[in-house]
């Protein structure tokens, strides 16, 4: 029962890092794909001043994945960073990589030196996500077991290939939808049009991807195909094409914050949906959740430490999240700082 319910709380750990993290990093494929430097000045400007106060935050969720895996799963653990090290190891190094793109670039005062961070904090923020994606199709297709060595089979295969092209398309389709809310919060009502439309074109790429991705499975996954169409898993598939459709029609409007909150249904559906469809399984069809578990003493304690965690966490990240989008965090600007100088004279 206990190894059940940390179970959820893993799932539910990484539906919240593809949803938080996920805007970051389609934020990073925006700016990638913005254009040069003067027709992308002014999406890179917002990207920026949207991103500045919340983009290392959402690791939060990151690390309560890799807390709860290696205490309450470490067979799971082991398996997994067994199998794909490099993958992992490489969407590692990419999110280290985006953090050293992202904080110089905007002091730099050297045009060459603010295209070498920006593109790699915008190439890092396209790759990771991949490889990401890329692990966790290995591990619904049921190529990470206790026997599996490393290899490029676990991860370059159809079904890891397919996840890796999701999560790019979440990702870009959650940061244009919150970049087109922070276009109309910051005035600018032509970003607003931009991310629209490009949030719909990444929007409509997840959807057939999504599709396709259905039918791959039914061969290369056949477990998770059939919990994706069936029981629990099909009600979250359900749920993640209703939030499609209703994001697809509120993007042919101006943006505000219901958009955000379908956009974020589509993903965490999807993340839900191939949760549940792996059940009763860690790793189907060859570790179930009973047999990855740790010790019960130790599940029990993990299970206190994480509502503890929760407690104090979400509640502040909430205020966050709600200080930046309701334009509480805007940093200082030079008018700002000689104001405060005049005053204290």
């Amino acid at each position: 029962m206990i190894a059940g319910v940390v179970a959820v709380v893993l799932l539910l750990a990484i539906a919240a890092y593809a949803c938080g993290g996920g805007t970051d990093y389609g934020a990073g494929f925006w700016d990638l794909t913005a254009g040069g430097a003067e027709r992308g000045k002014r999406p890179r400007w917002l990207i920026d001043h949207a991103m500045e106060p919340v983009w290392e935050v959402n690791n939060v969720w990151l690390i309560f994945v890799l807390v709860i895996m290696w205490t309450g799963f470490p067979e799971l653990f082991r398996q997994v960073f067994t199998t794909m090290w490099l993958p992992l190891a490489l969407a590692a190094v990419g999110i280290v990589l985006r953090g050293a793109g992202f904080a110089p670039r905007k002091p730099v005062r050297r045009l060459a030196g603010r295209r070498l961070y920006g593109t790699v904090f915008a190439v890092a923020s396209l790759l990771t996500p991949f490889f990401l994606g890329a692990a966790a199709g290995g591990v619904a297709s049921g190529r990470v077991t206790a026997t599996t060595t490393a290899s490029t089979h676990a991860w370059a295969n159809p079904t890891s290939l397919l996840f890796g092209l999701l999560a790019i398309a979440a990702t870009a389709t959650l940061g244009a939808v919150f970049l087109a809310a922070d276009a109309r919060r910051f005035a600018a009502p032509d970003l607003d049009r931009y991310f629209r439309r490009r949030a719909l074109g990444t929007l409509a790429a997840l959807a057939v991807l999504a599709v396709v991705t259905l039918f791959v499975t039914h061969g290369d996954a056949p477990h998770v195909w059939h919990g994706l169409t069936h029981g629990v898993g099909l009600v979250f598939v359900v749920v993640a094409a209703v939030a499609t459709l209703a994001t697809a029609w509120l993007l042919t409007r101006p943006s505000g914050a219901r958009t955000r909150v379908t956009a974020v249904g589509v993903v965490a559906s999807a993340v839900l949906a191939w949760g549940m469809a792996q059940r009763p399984y860690l790793v189907p069809t060859s570790l179930t959740v009973a047999e990855g578990a740790g010790a019960h003493t130790t599940l029990r304690w993990l299970a206190f430490v994480t509502l503890v965690a929760v407690v104090l966490v979400v509640p502040a990240v909430a205020l966050l999240y709600w200080l930046d989008t309701h334009g509480e965090l805007e940093g200082l600007s030079d008018a700002d700082l000689r104001d405060d100088a005049v005053d204290e004279v």
